[in-house]
């Protein structure tokens, strides 16, 4: 199998970073922190835009479908249409974009120039995440990618303890509008980052039909679908645990912060080392995390009347977030020469959850059920993202058996080979030059 050099190959970016790793990942990082507030805060945020431009909540939340649908076609179009340019290039234009979306959405004039503008901020979303992953993995050996790409959403579940509540505290004070500047505030940082600090490499050699193809994979379609059912879930409840928290829990909107940075808190903590055991068990470790997230949405009616057992459980689903790396970094596994295409669709498929979560929980609130009933909802698309897991699990095992190298002769005490085959490393693992590499490349 060929693979493409800008694609998936780490030679050019890895020799040209010209500063310290934790710089580069902190800079890649802070477009996390931007897109994390921007998504997660306008759910926060929804009570209070939806009172001021004079609509009901479930007609608000069009404005998140919005946003949800602008990641999902904007990531896989604009990493087909950016398979020939620059990784450093791509992430200053997505950021770029994804600052005039935020400033758009603060000065709309009505909720249909809002909508628009939550589309416009969605579209780099995907993307950005794609390629900055494919950044993070390509400067660290391959048994770190796992932890390189957990370390680059940490911007994201950080935003979830310090960005959102922080947008939310400004909407309640300031008004909803100031929270979205802050947002593009946020992004034009990361563009100064990125400029300063984001490895420079050459235009990309890939081409838009070889990054297609990664949508002939059965593989790669497995486990979007793993991503856009069994994550619904978290965002079933997450959507409307503002609402929740006034309606049932009977606090004061001024503790619904704190709860937003127990998710975040929760989130962080679980992108911060579950990706350690995923690096020694990739797959195994997504089924625990299904299974985790199910039992953690299962007990959310259960703790909705106390605000202590409440935060305990907002903490363990915040926790399941970690899925999101683990997913990335197996689609890096089975995309083949379509990484960038591949990395992007993985928040495609988390945005298809984004959407299909809060609609179905939106459903269940509709037929009188509770705003507790997105807990089962979501436990119900845990379990089910689980199923899905175990068709992906069985082809993973059946692949490696197939990959595993095979005594020569016959009989139990048949000698291994001399020199046997060994397992080919993923497209992005750093490879280990040989001298004749270090004659071809200019840069070694």
């Amino acid at each position: 199998m060929t693979t493409s050099q800008q694609a998936t190959s780490p030679r050019a970016t890895a020799a040209s970073a010209p500063h310290h790793l934790a710089i580069v990942l902190f800079s890649l990082a802070m477009g996390g922190f931007a897109i994390g507030t921007t998504e997660f805060a306008s759910m926060s945020l929804l009570p209070f835009f939806a009172a001021d431009l004079g609509i009901d909540e479930p007609t608000a939340g069009h404005a998140i479908s919005a946003y949800a649908l602008g990641v999902v076609l904007g990531a896989p179009l604009i990493a087909v249409l950016g398979a020939r340019l620059a990784r450093r290039a791509q992430l200053l234009v997505l950021m770029a974009v994804f600052a005039l979306g935020n400033a758009l959405t603060a000065l709309a004039p009505g909720f249909g120039w809002m909508v628009a503008a939550r589309f416009v901020s969605g579209l780099p979303h995907g993307a950005y995440f794609g390629i900055a992953a494919l950044v993070a993995a390509s400067l660290v050996p391959q048994r770190r990618r796992s932890q390189a790409i957990g370390q680059v959403m940490l911007g994201l579940t950080g935003a979830t303890i310090v960005g959102v509540p922080l947008a939310n505290l400004i909407g309640q004070a300031v008004g909803w509008r100031a929270s979205f500047g802050l947002v593009s505030v946020l992004a034009l940082l990361t563009v100064l980052l990125c400029a300063l600090f984001a490895p420079r490499d050459q235009a990309g050699r890939s081409d838009p039909l070889r990054e297609l193809g990664a949508l002939r994979s059965g593989r790669v379609w497995i486990t979007l679908a793993i991503g856009a059912i069994g994550f619904g879930g978290m965002f079933a409840v997450y959507t409307y645990l503002a609402t929740t928290l006034l309606e049932v829990t009977k606090v004061s909107p001024a503790v619904i912060p704190f709860f937003l940075a127990v998710f975040g808190i929760g989130a962080t903590l679980g992108n911060l080392f579950v990706p350690r055991f995923a690096d020694r068990a990739l797959m195994p470790t997504a089924g625990c995390i299904l299974l985790f997230s199910a039992l953690a949405l299962s007990v959310f009616p259960l703790a909705a009347g106390n605000p202590w057992a409440l935060a305990a459980d907002v903490f363990a689903i915040g926790a399941s977030v970690s899925l999101g790396a683990i997913l990335q970094t197996r689609l890096m596994d089975v995309a083949g020469d379509a990484q960038a295409l591949a990395a992007a669709l993985n928040h495609s498929a988390f945005n298809t959850a984004n959407a299909l979560g809060p609609f179905l929980g939106g459903l269940a609130i509709r037929e009188g059920l509770g705003w507790t009933s997105t807990g089962p909802v979501g436990a119900a698309l845990a379990v089910l993202g689980f199923l899905i897991w175990i068709v992906a699990y069985r082809d993973a095992r059946s692949v490696d058996a197939k990959s595993a190298p095979r005594d020569v002769g016959s009989g139990s005490n048949a000698a291994p080979p001399a020199n046997p085959p060994g397992r080919r490393a993923p497209p992005l693992a750093p490879d280990v030059r040989n001298r004749s590499d270090a004659a071809r490349d200019p840069v070694a």
